[in-house]
């Protein structure tokens, strides 16, 4: 009897494209993966409607649903909207007490409007603003993966990532985070796996562990 193929969508972070899974990898016999690019909101789009486009890019019922950093954020608004077998988030968030006081700082002040987004939108060369070989290395990365610069977007999610206001996590939902995560420090996060050593980029420059580990997470939780 064939084994039933289970889908598995994945949410990329803030700004960040979806090439930041293009290294995870998952045996094809049990699961096939998906990947659900950032749209270009529209002018005053509620969180609630965006997610409801972006709803709208899954194909399956009963299917997986990954969501990294503010992708996190967006596959738990997604999954009001969706059958889902298993709701997991990456490097994020459950609810607003999880978001450190900076953030919190931010939303009262209102300083996130300050950002100088339309200068980031036009950064076409990361390594130009980098000194020494490190940080060339990781301006080349985020030049690589942070490609999504359009200044309606990036206006948009930084606004809806600060002001955030879930209350309750959603039942079931899986949270993994490293414990070096300083977007997302993990004294602030409860009922997580953590991945030692993890950063807030531990998908891409992890990707080892979460090619062992997410089929057995994701299994696990199925049954």
């Amino acid at each position: 009897m064939k084994q039933q193929v289970t889908h598995v969508y994945f949410v990329p972070g803030l700004a960040a494209d979806v090439s930041i899974f293009e290294y995870i990898n998952l045996p094809k016999n049990q699961f096939e993966c998906h990947t659900i690019p950032w749209k270009i909101p529209n002018k005053n789009e509620s969180i609630e409607d965006y997610a409801k486009r972006m709803s709208a890019e899954v194909q399956h019922k009963n299917c997986v649903l990954i969501g990294v950093s503010f992708g996190g954020v967006m596959a738990q608004e997604m999954s009001r909207y969706l059958s889902l077998k298993k709701l997991i988030i990456i490097s994020s968030v459950k609810n607003k007490h999880e978001l450190p006081k900076r953030i919190k700082i931010a939303r009262k002040t209102k300083a996130y409007r300050l950002l100088p987004t339309s200068l980031i939108s036009k950064i076409d060369n990361w390594e130009k603003l980098a000194f020494g070989d490190f940080a060339k290395k990781r301006a080349a990365m985020y030049q690589r993966y942070l490609s999504v610069s359009h200044k309606r977007y990036l206006d948009w999610a930084i606004e809806k990532m600060v002001c955030w206001d879930q209350e309750e996590t959603p039942e079931g939902l899986i949270h993994i985070h490293g414990n070096k995560d300083i977007v997302f420090p993990i004294s602030n996060i409860k009922n997580c796996i953590i991945v030692e050593q993890g950063t807030h980029v531990m998908i891409v420059n992890r990707y080892r562990w979460f090619n062992k580990h997410l089929p057995e997470i994701i299994s696990d939780n199925l049954h």
